[in-house]
């Protein structure tokens, strides 16, 4: 008897839930998740999450590269990303990077209007791969990728919590990384380059989204949001050895 419950596939039929409207899945996300992504997954909408995620990120971040101070904030950020790497700035190379400064609210703009559906796909692709093929769920592609779409607005917020930060500390440093907890750890070392990638608001999209998936399918929210944080810290690790072999740190 064991053995055949063991076999029986992850059952993913979503009991029926109060239709809620974009604002309310928006807060619901960040407020109720539980009862909010059941909502999603028993009637799953994904395009009006993912503009409205553009819209806010977009134009938190791109306010900000608009101004002077964000235009050199952004040298910055590009300068410190190419030394951390051992990349030695030439002259021809620091011109690129303050006419790209002028552009940088165009060019943000652009890149979340492709990557963030694009990576709400990839990452809905994998959940399908691991819970459907792997693991016998029946959930389909737009169920996962409207759940995905919506733990996006954790990111938005991110994006307008950090904003105003990147303006009064002129840095596109992270204010939210785990660096602030260590600030007597060197950024330029493998410890620095780890805690400074580590950000709390990441960390909260994973949870939300393992909230979302162990709602969708049914399965404990725990072991699903351990896994994705450990992929995460695997990812982190594996770029600041880079990072650091690199720079001979």
């Amino acid at each position: 008897m064991s053995e055949a419950k063991l076999a029986e596939p992850i059952q993913t039929s979503i009991p029926a839930a109060p239709t809620k409207g974009l604002g309310a899945r928006a807060l619901g996300v960040i407020f109720a998740p539980r009862d909010t992504y059941a909502a999603i997954a028993a009637r799953p909408r994904a395009l009006g999450a993912l503009v409205a995620v553009i819209v806010i990120s977009a134009s938190a971040i791109s306010a900000f590269l608009a101004t002077e101070v964000g235009k050199n904030a952004y040298i910055d950020q590009a300068l410190s990303s190419m030394e951390g790497f051992g990349v030695n700035v030439t002259d021809q190379m620091m011109t690129g990077i303050e006419r790209q400064a002028q552009y940088a609210p165009y060019f943000t703009t652009a890149a979340q209007v492709i990557f963030i559906p694009l990576g709400a796909l990839v990452m809905a692709g994998l959940a399908l791969a691991l819970f459907n093929a792997i693991l016998g769920g029946n959930a389909s592609l737009k169920q996962v990728y409207a759940i995905v779409a919506h733990s996006y607005f954790i990111v938005a917020l991110g994006a307008l919590f950090s904003a105003p930060l990147f303006y009064l500390r002129a840095s596109m440093a992270s204010p939210t990384s785990f660096a602030i907890f260590f600030p007597m750890v060197d950024e330029g070392t493998f410890l620095g380059r780890i805690v400074g990638a580590m950000d709390l608001f990441r960390i909260w999209w994973l949870v939300s989204l393992s909230i979302g998936l162990g709602v969708l399918y049914k399965r404990r929210t725990g072991p699903i949001a351990w896994s994705l944080l450990g992929v995460y810290l695997i990812i982190v690790l594996i770029l600041a050895g880079i990072r650091t072999a690199l720079s001979g740190a």
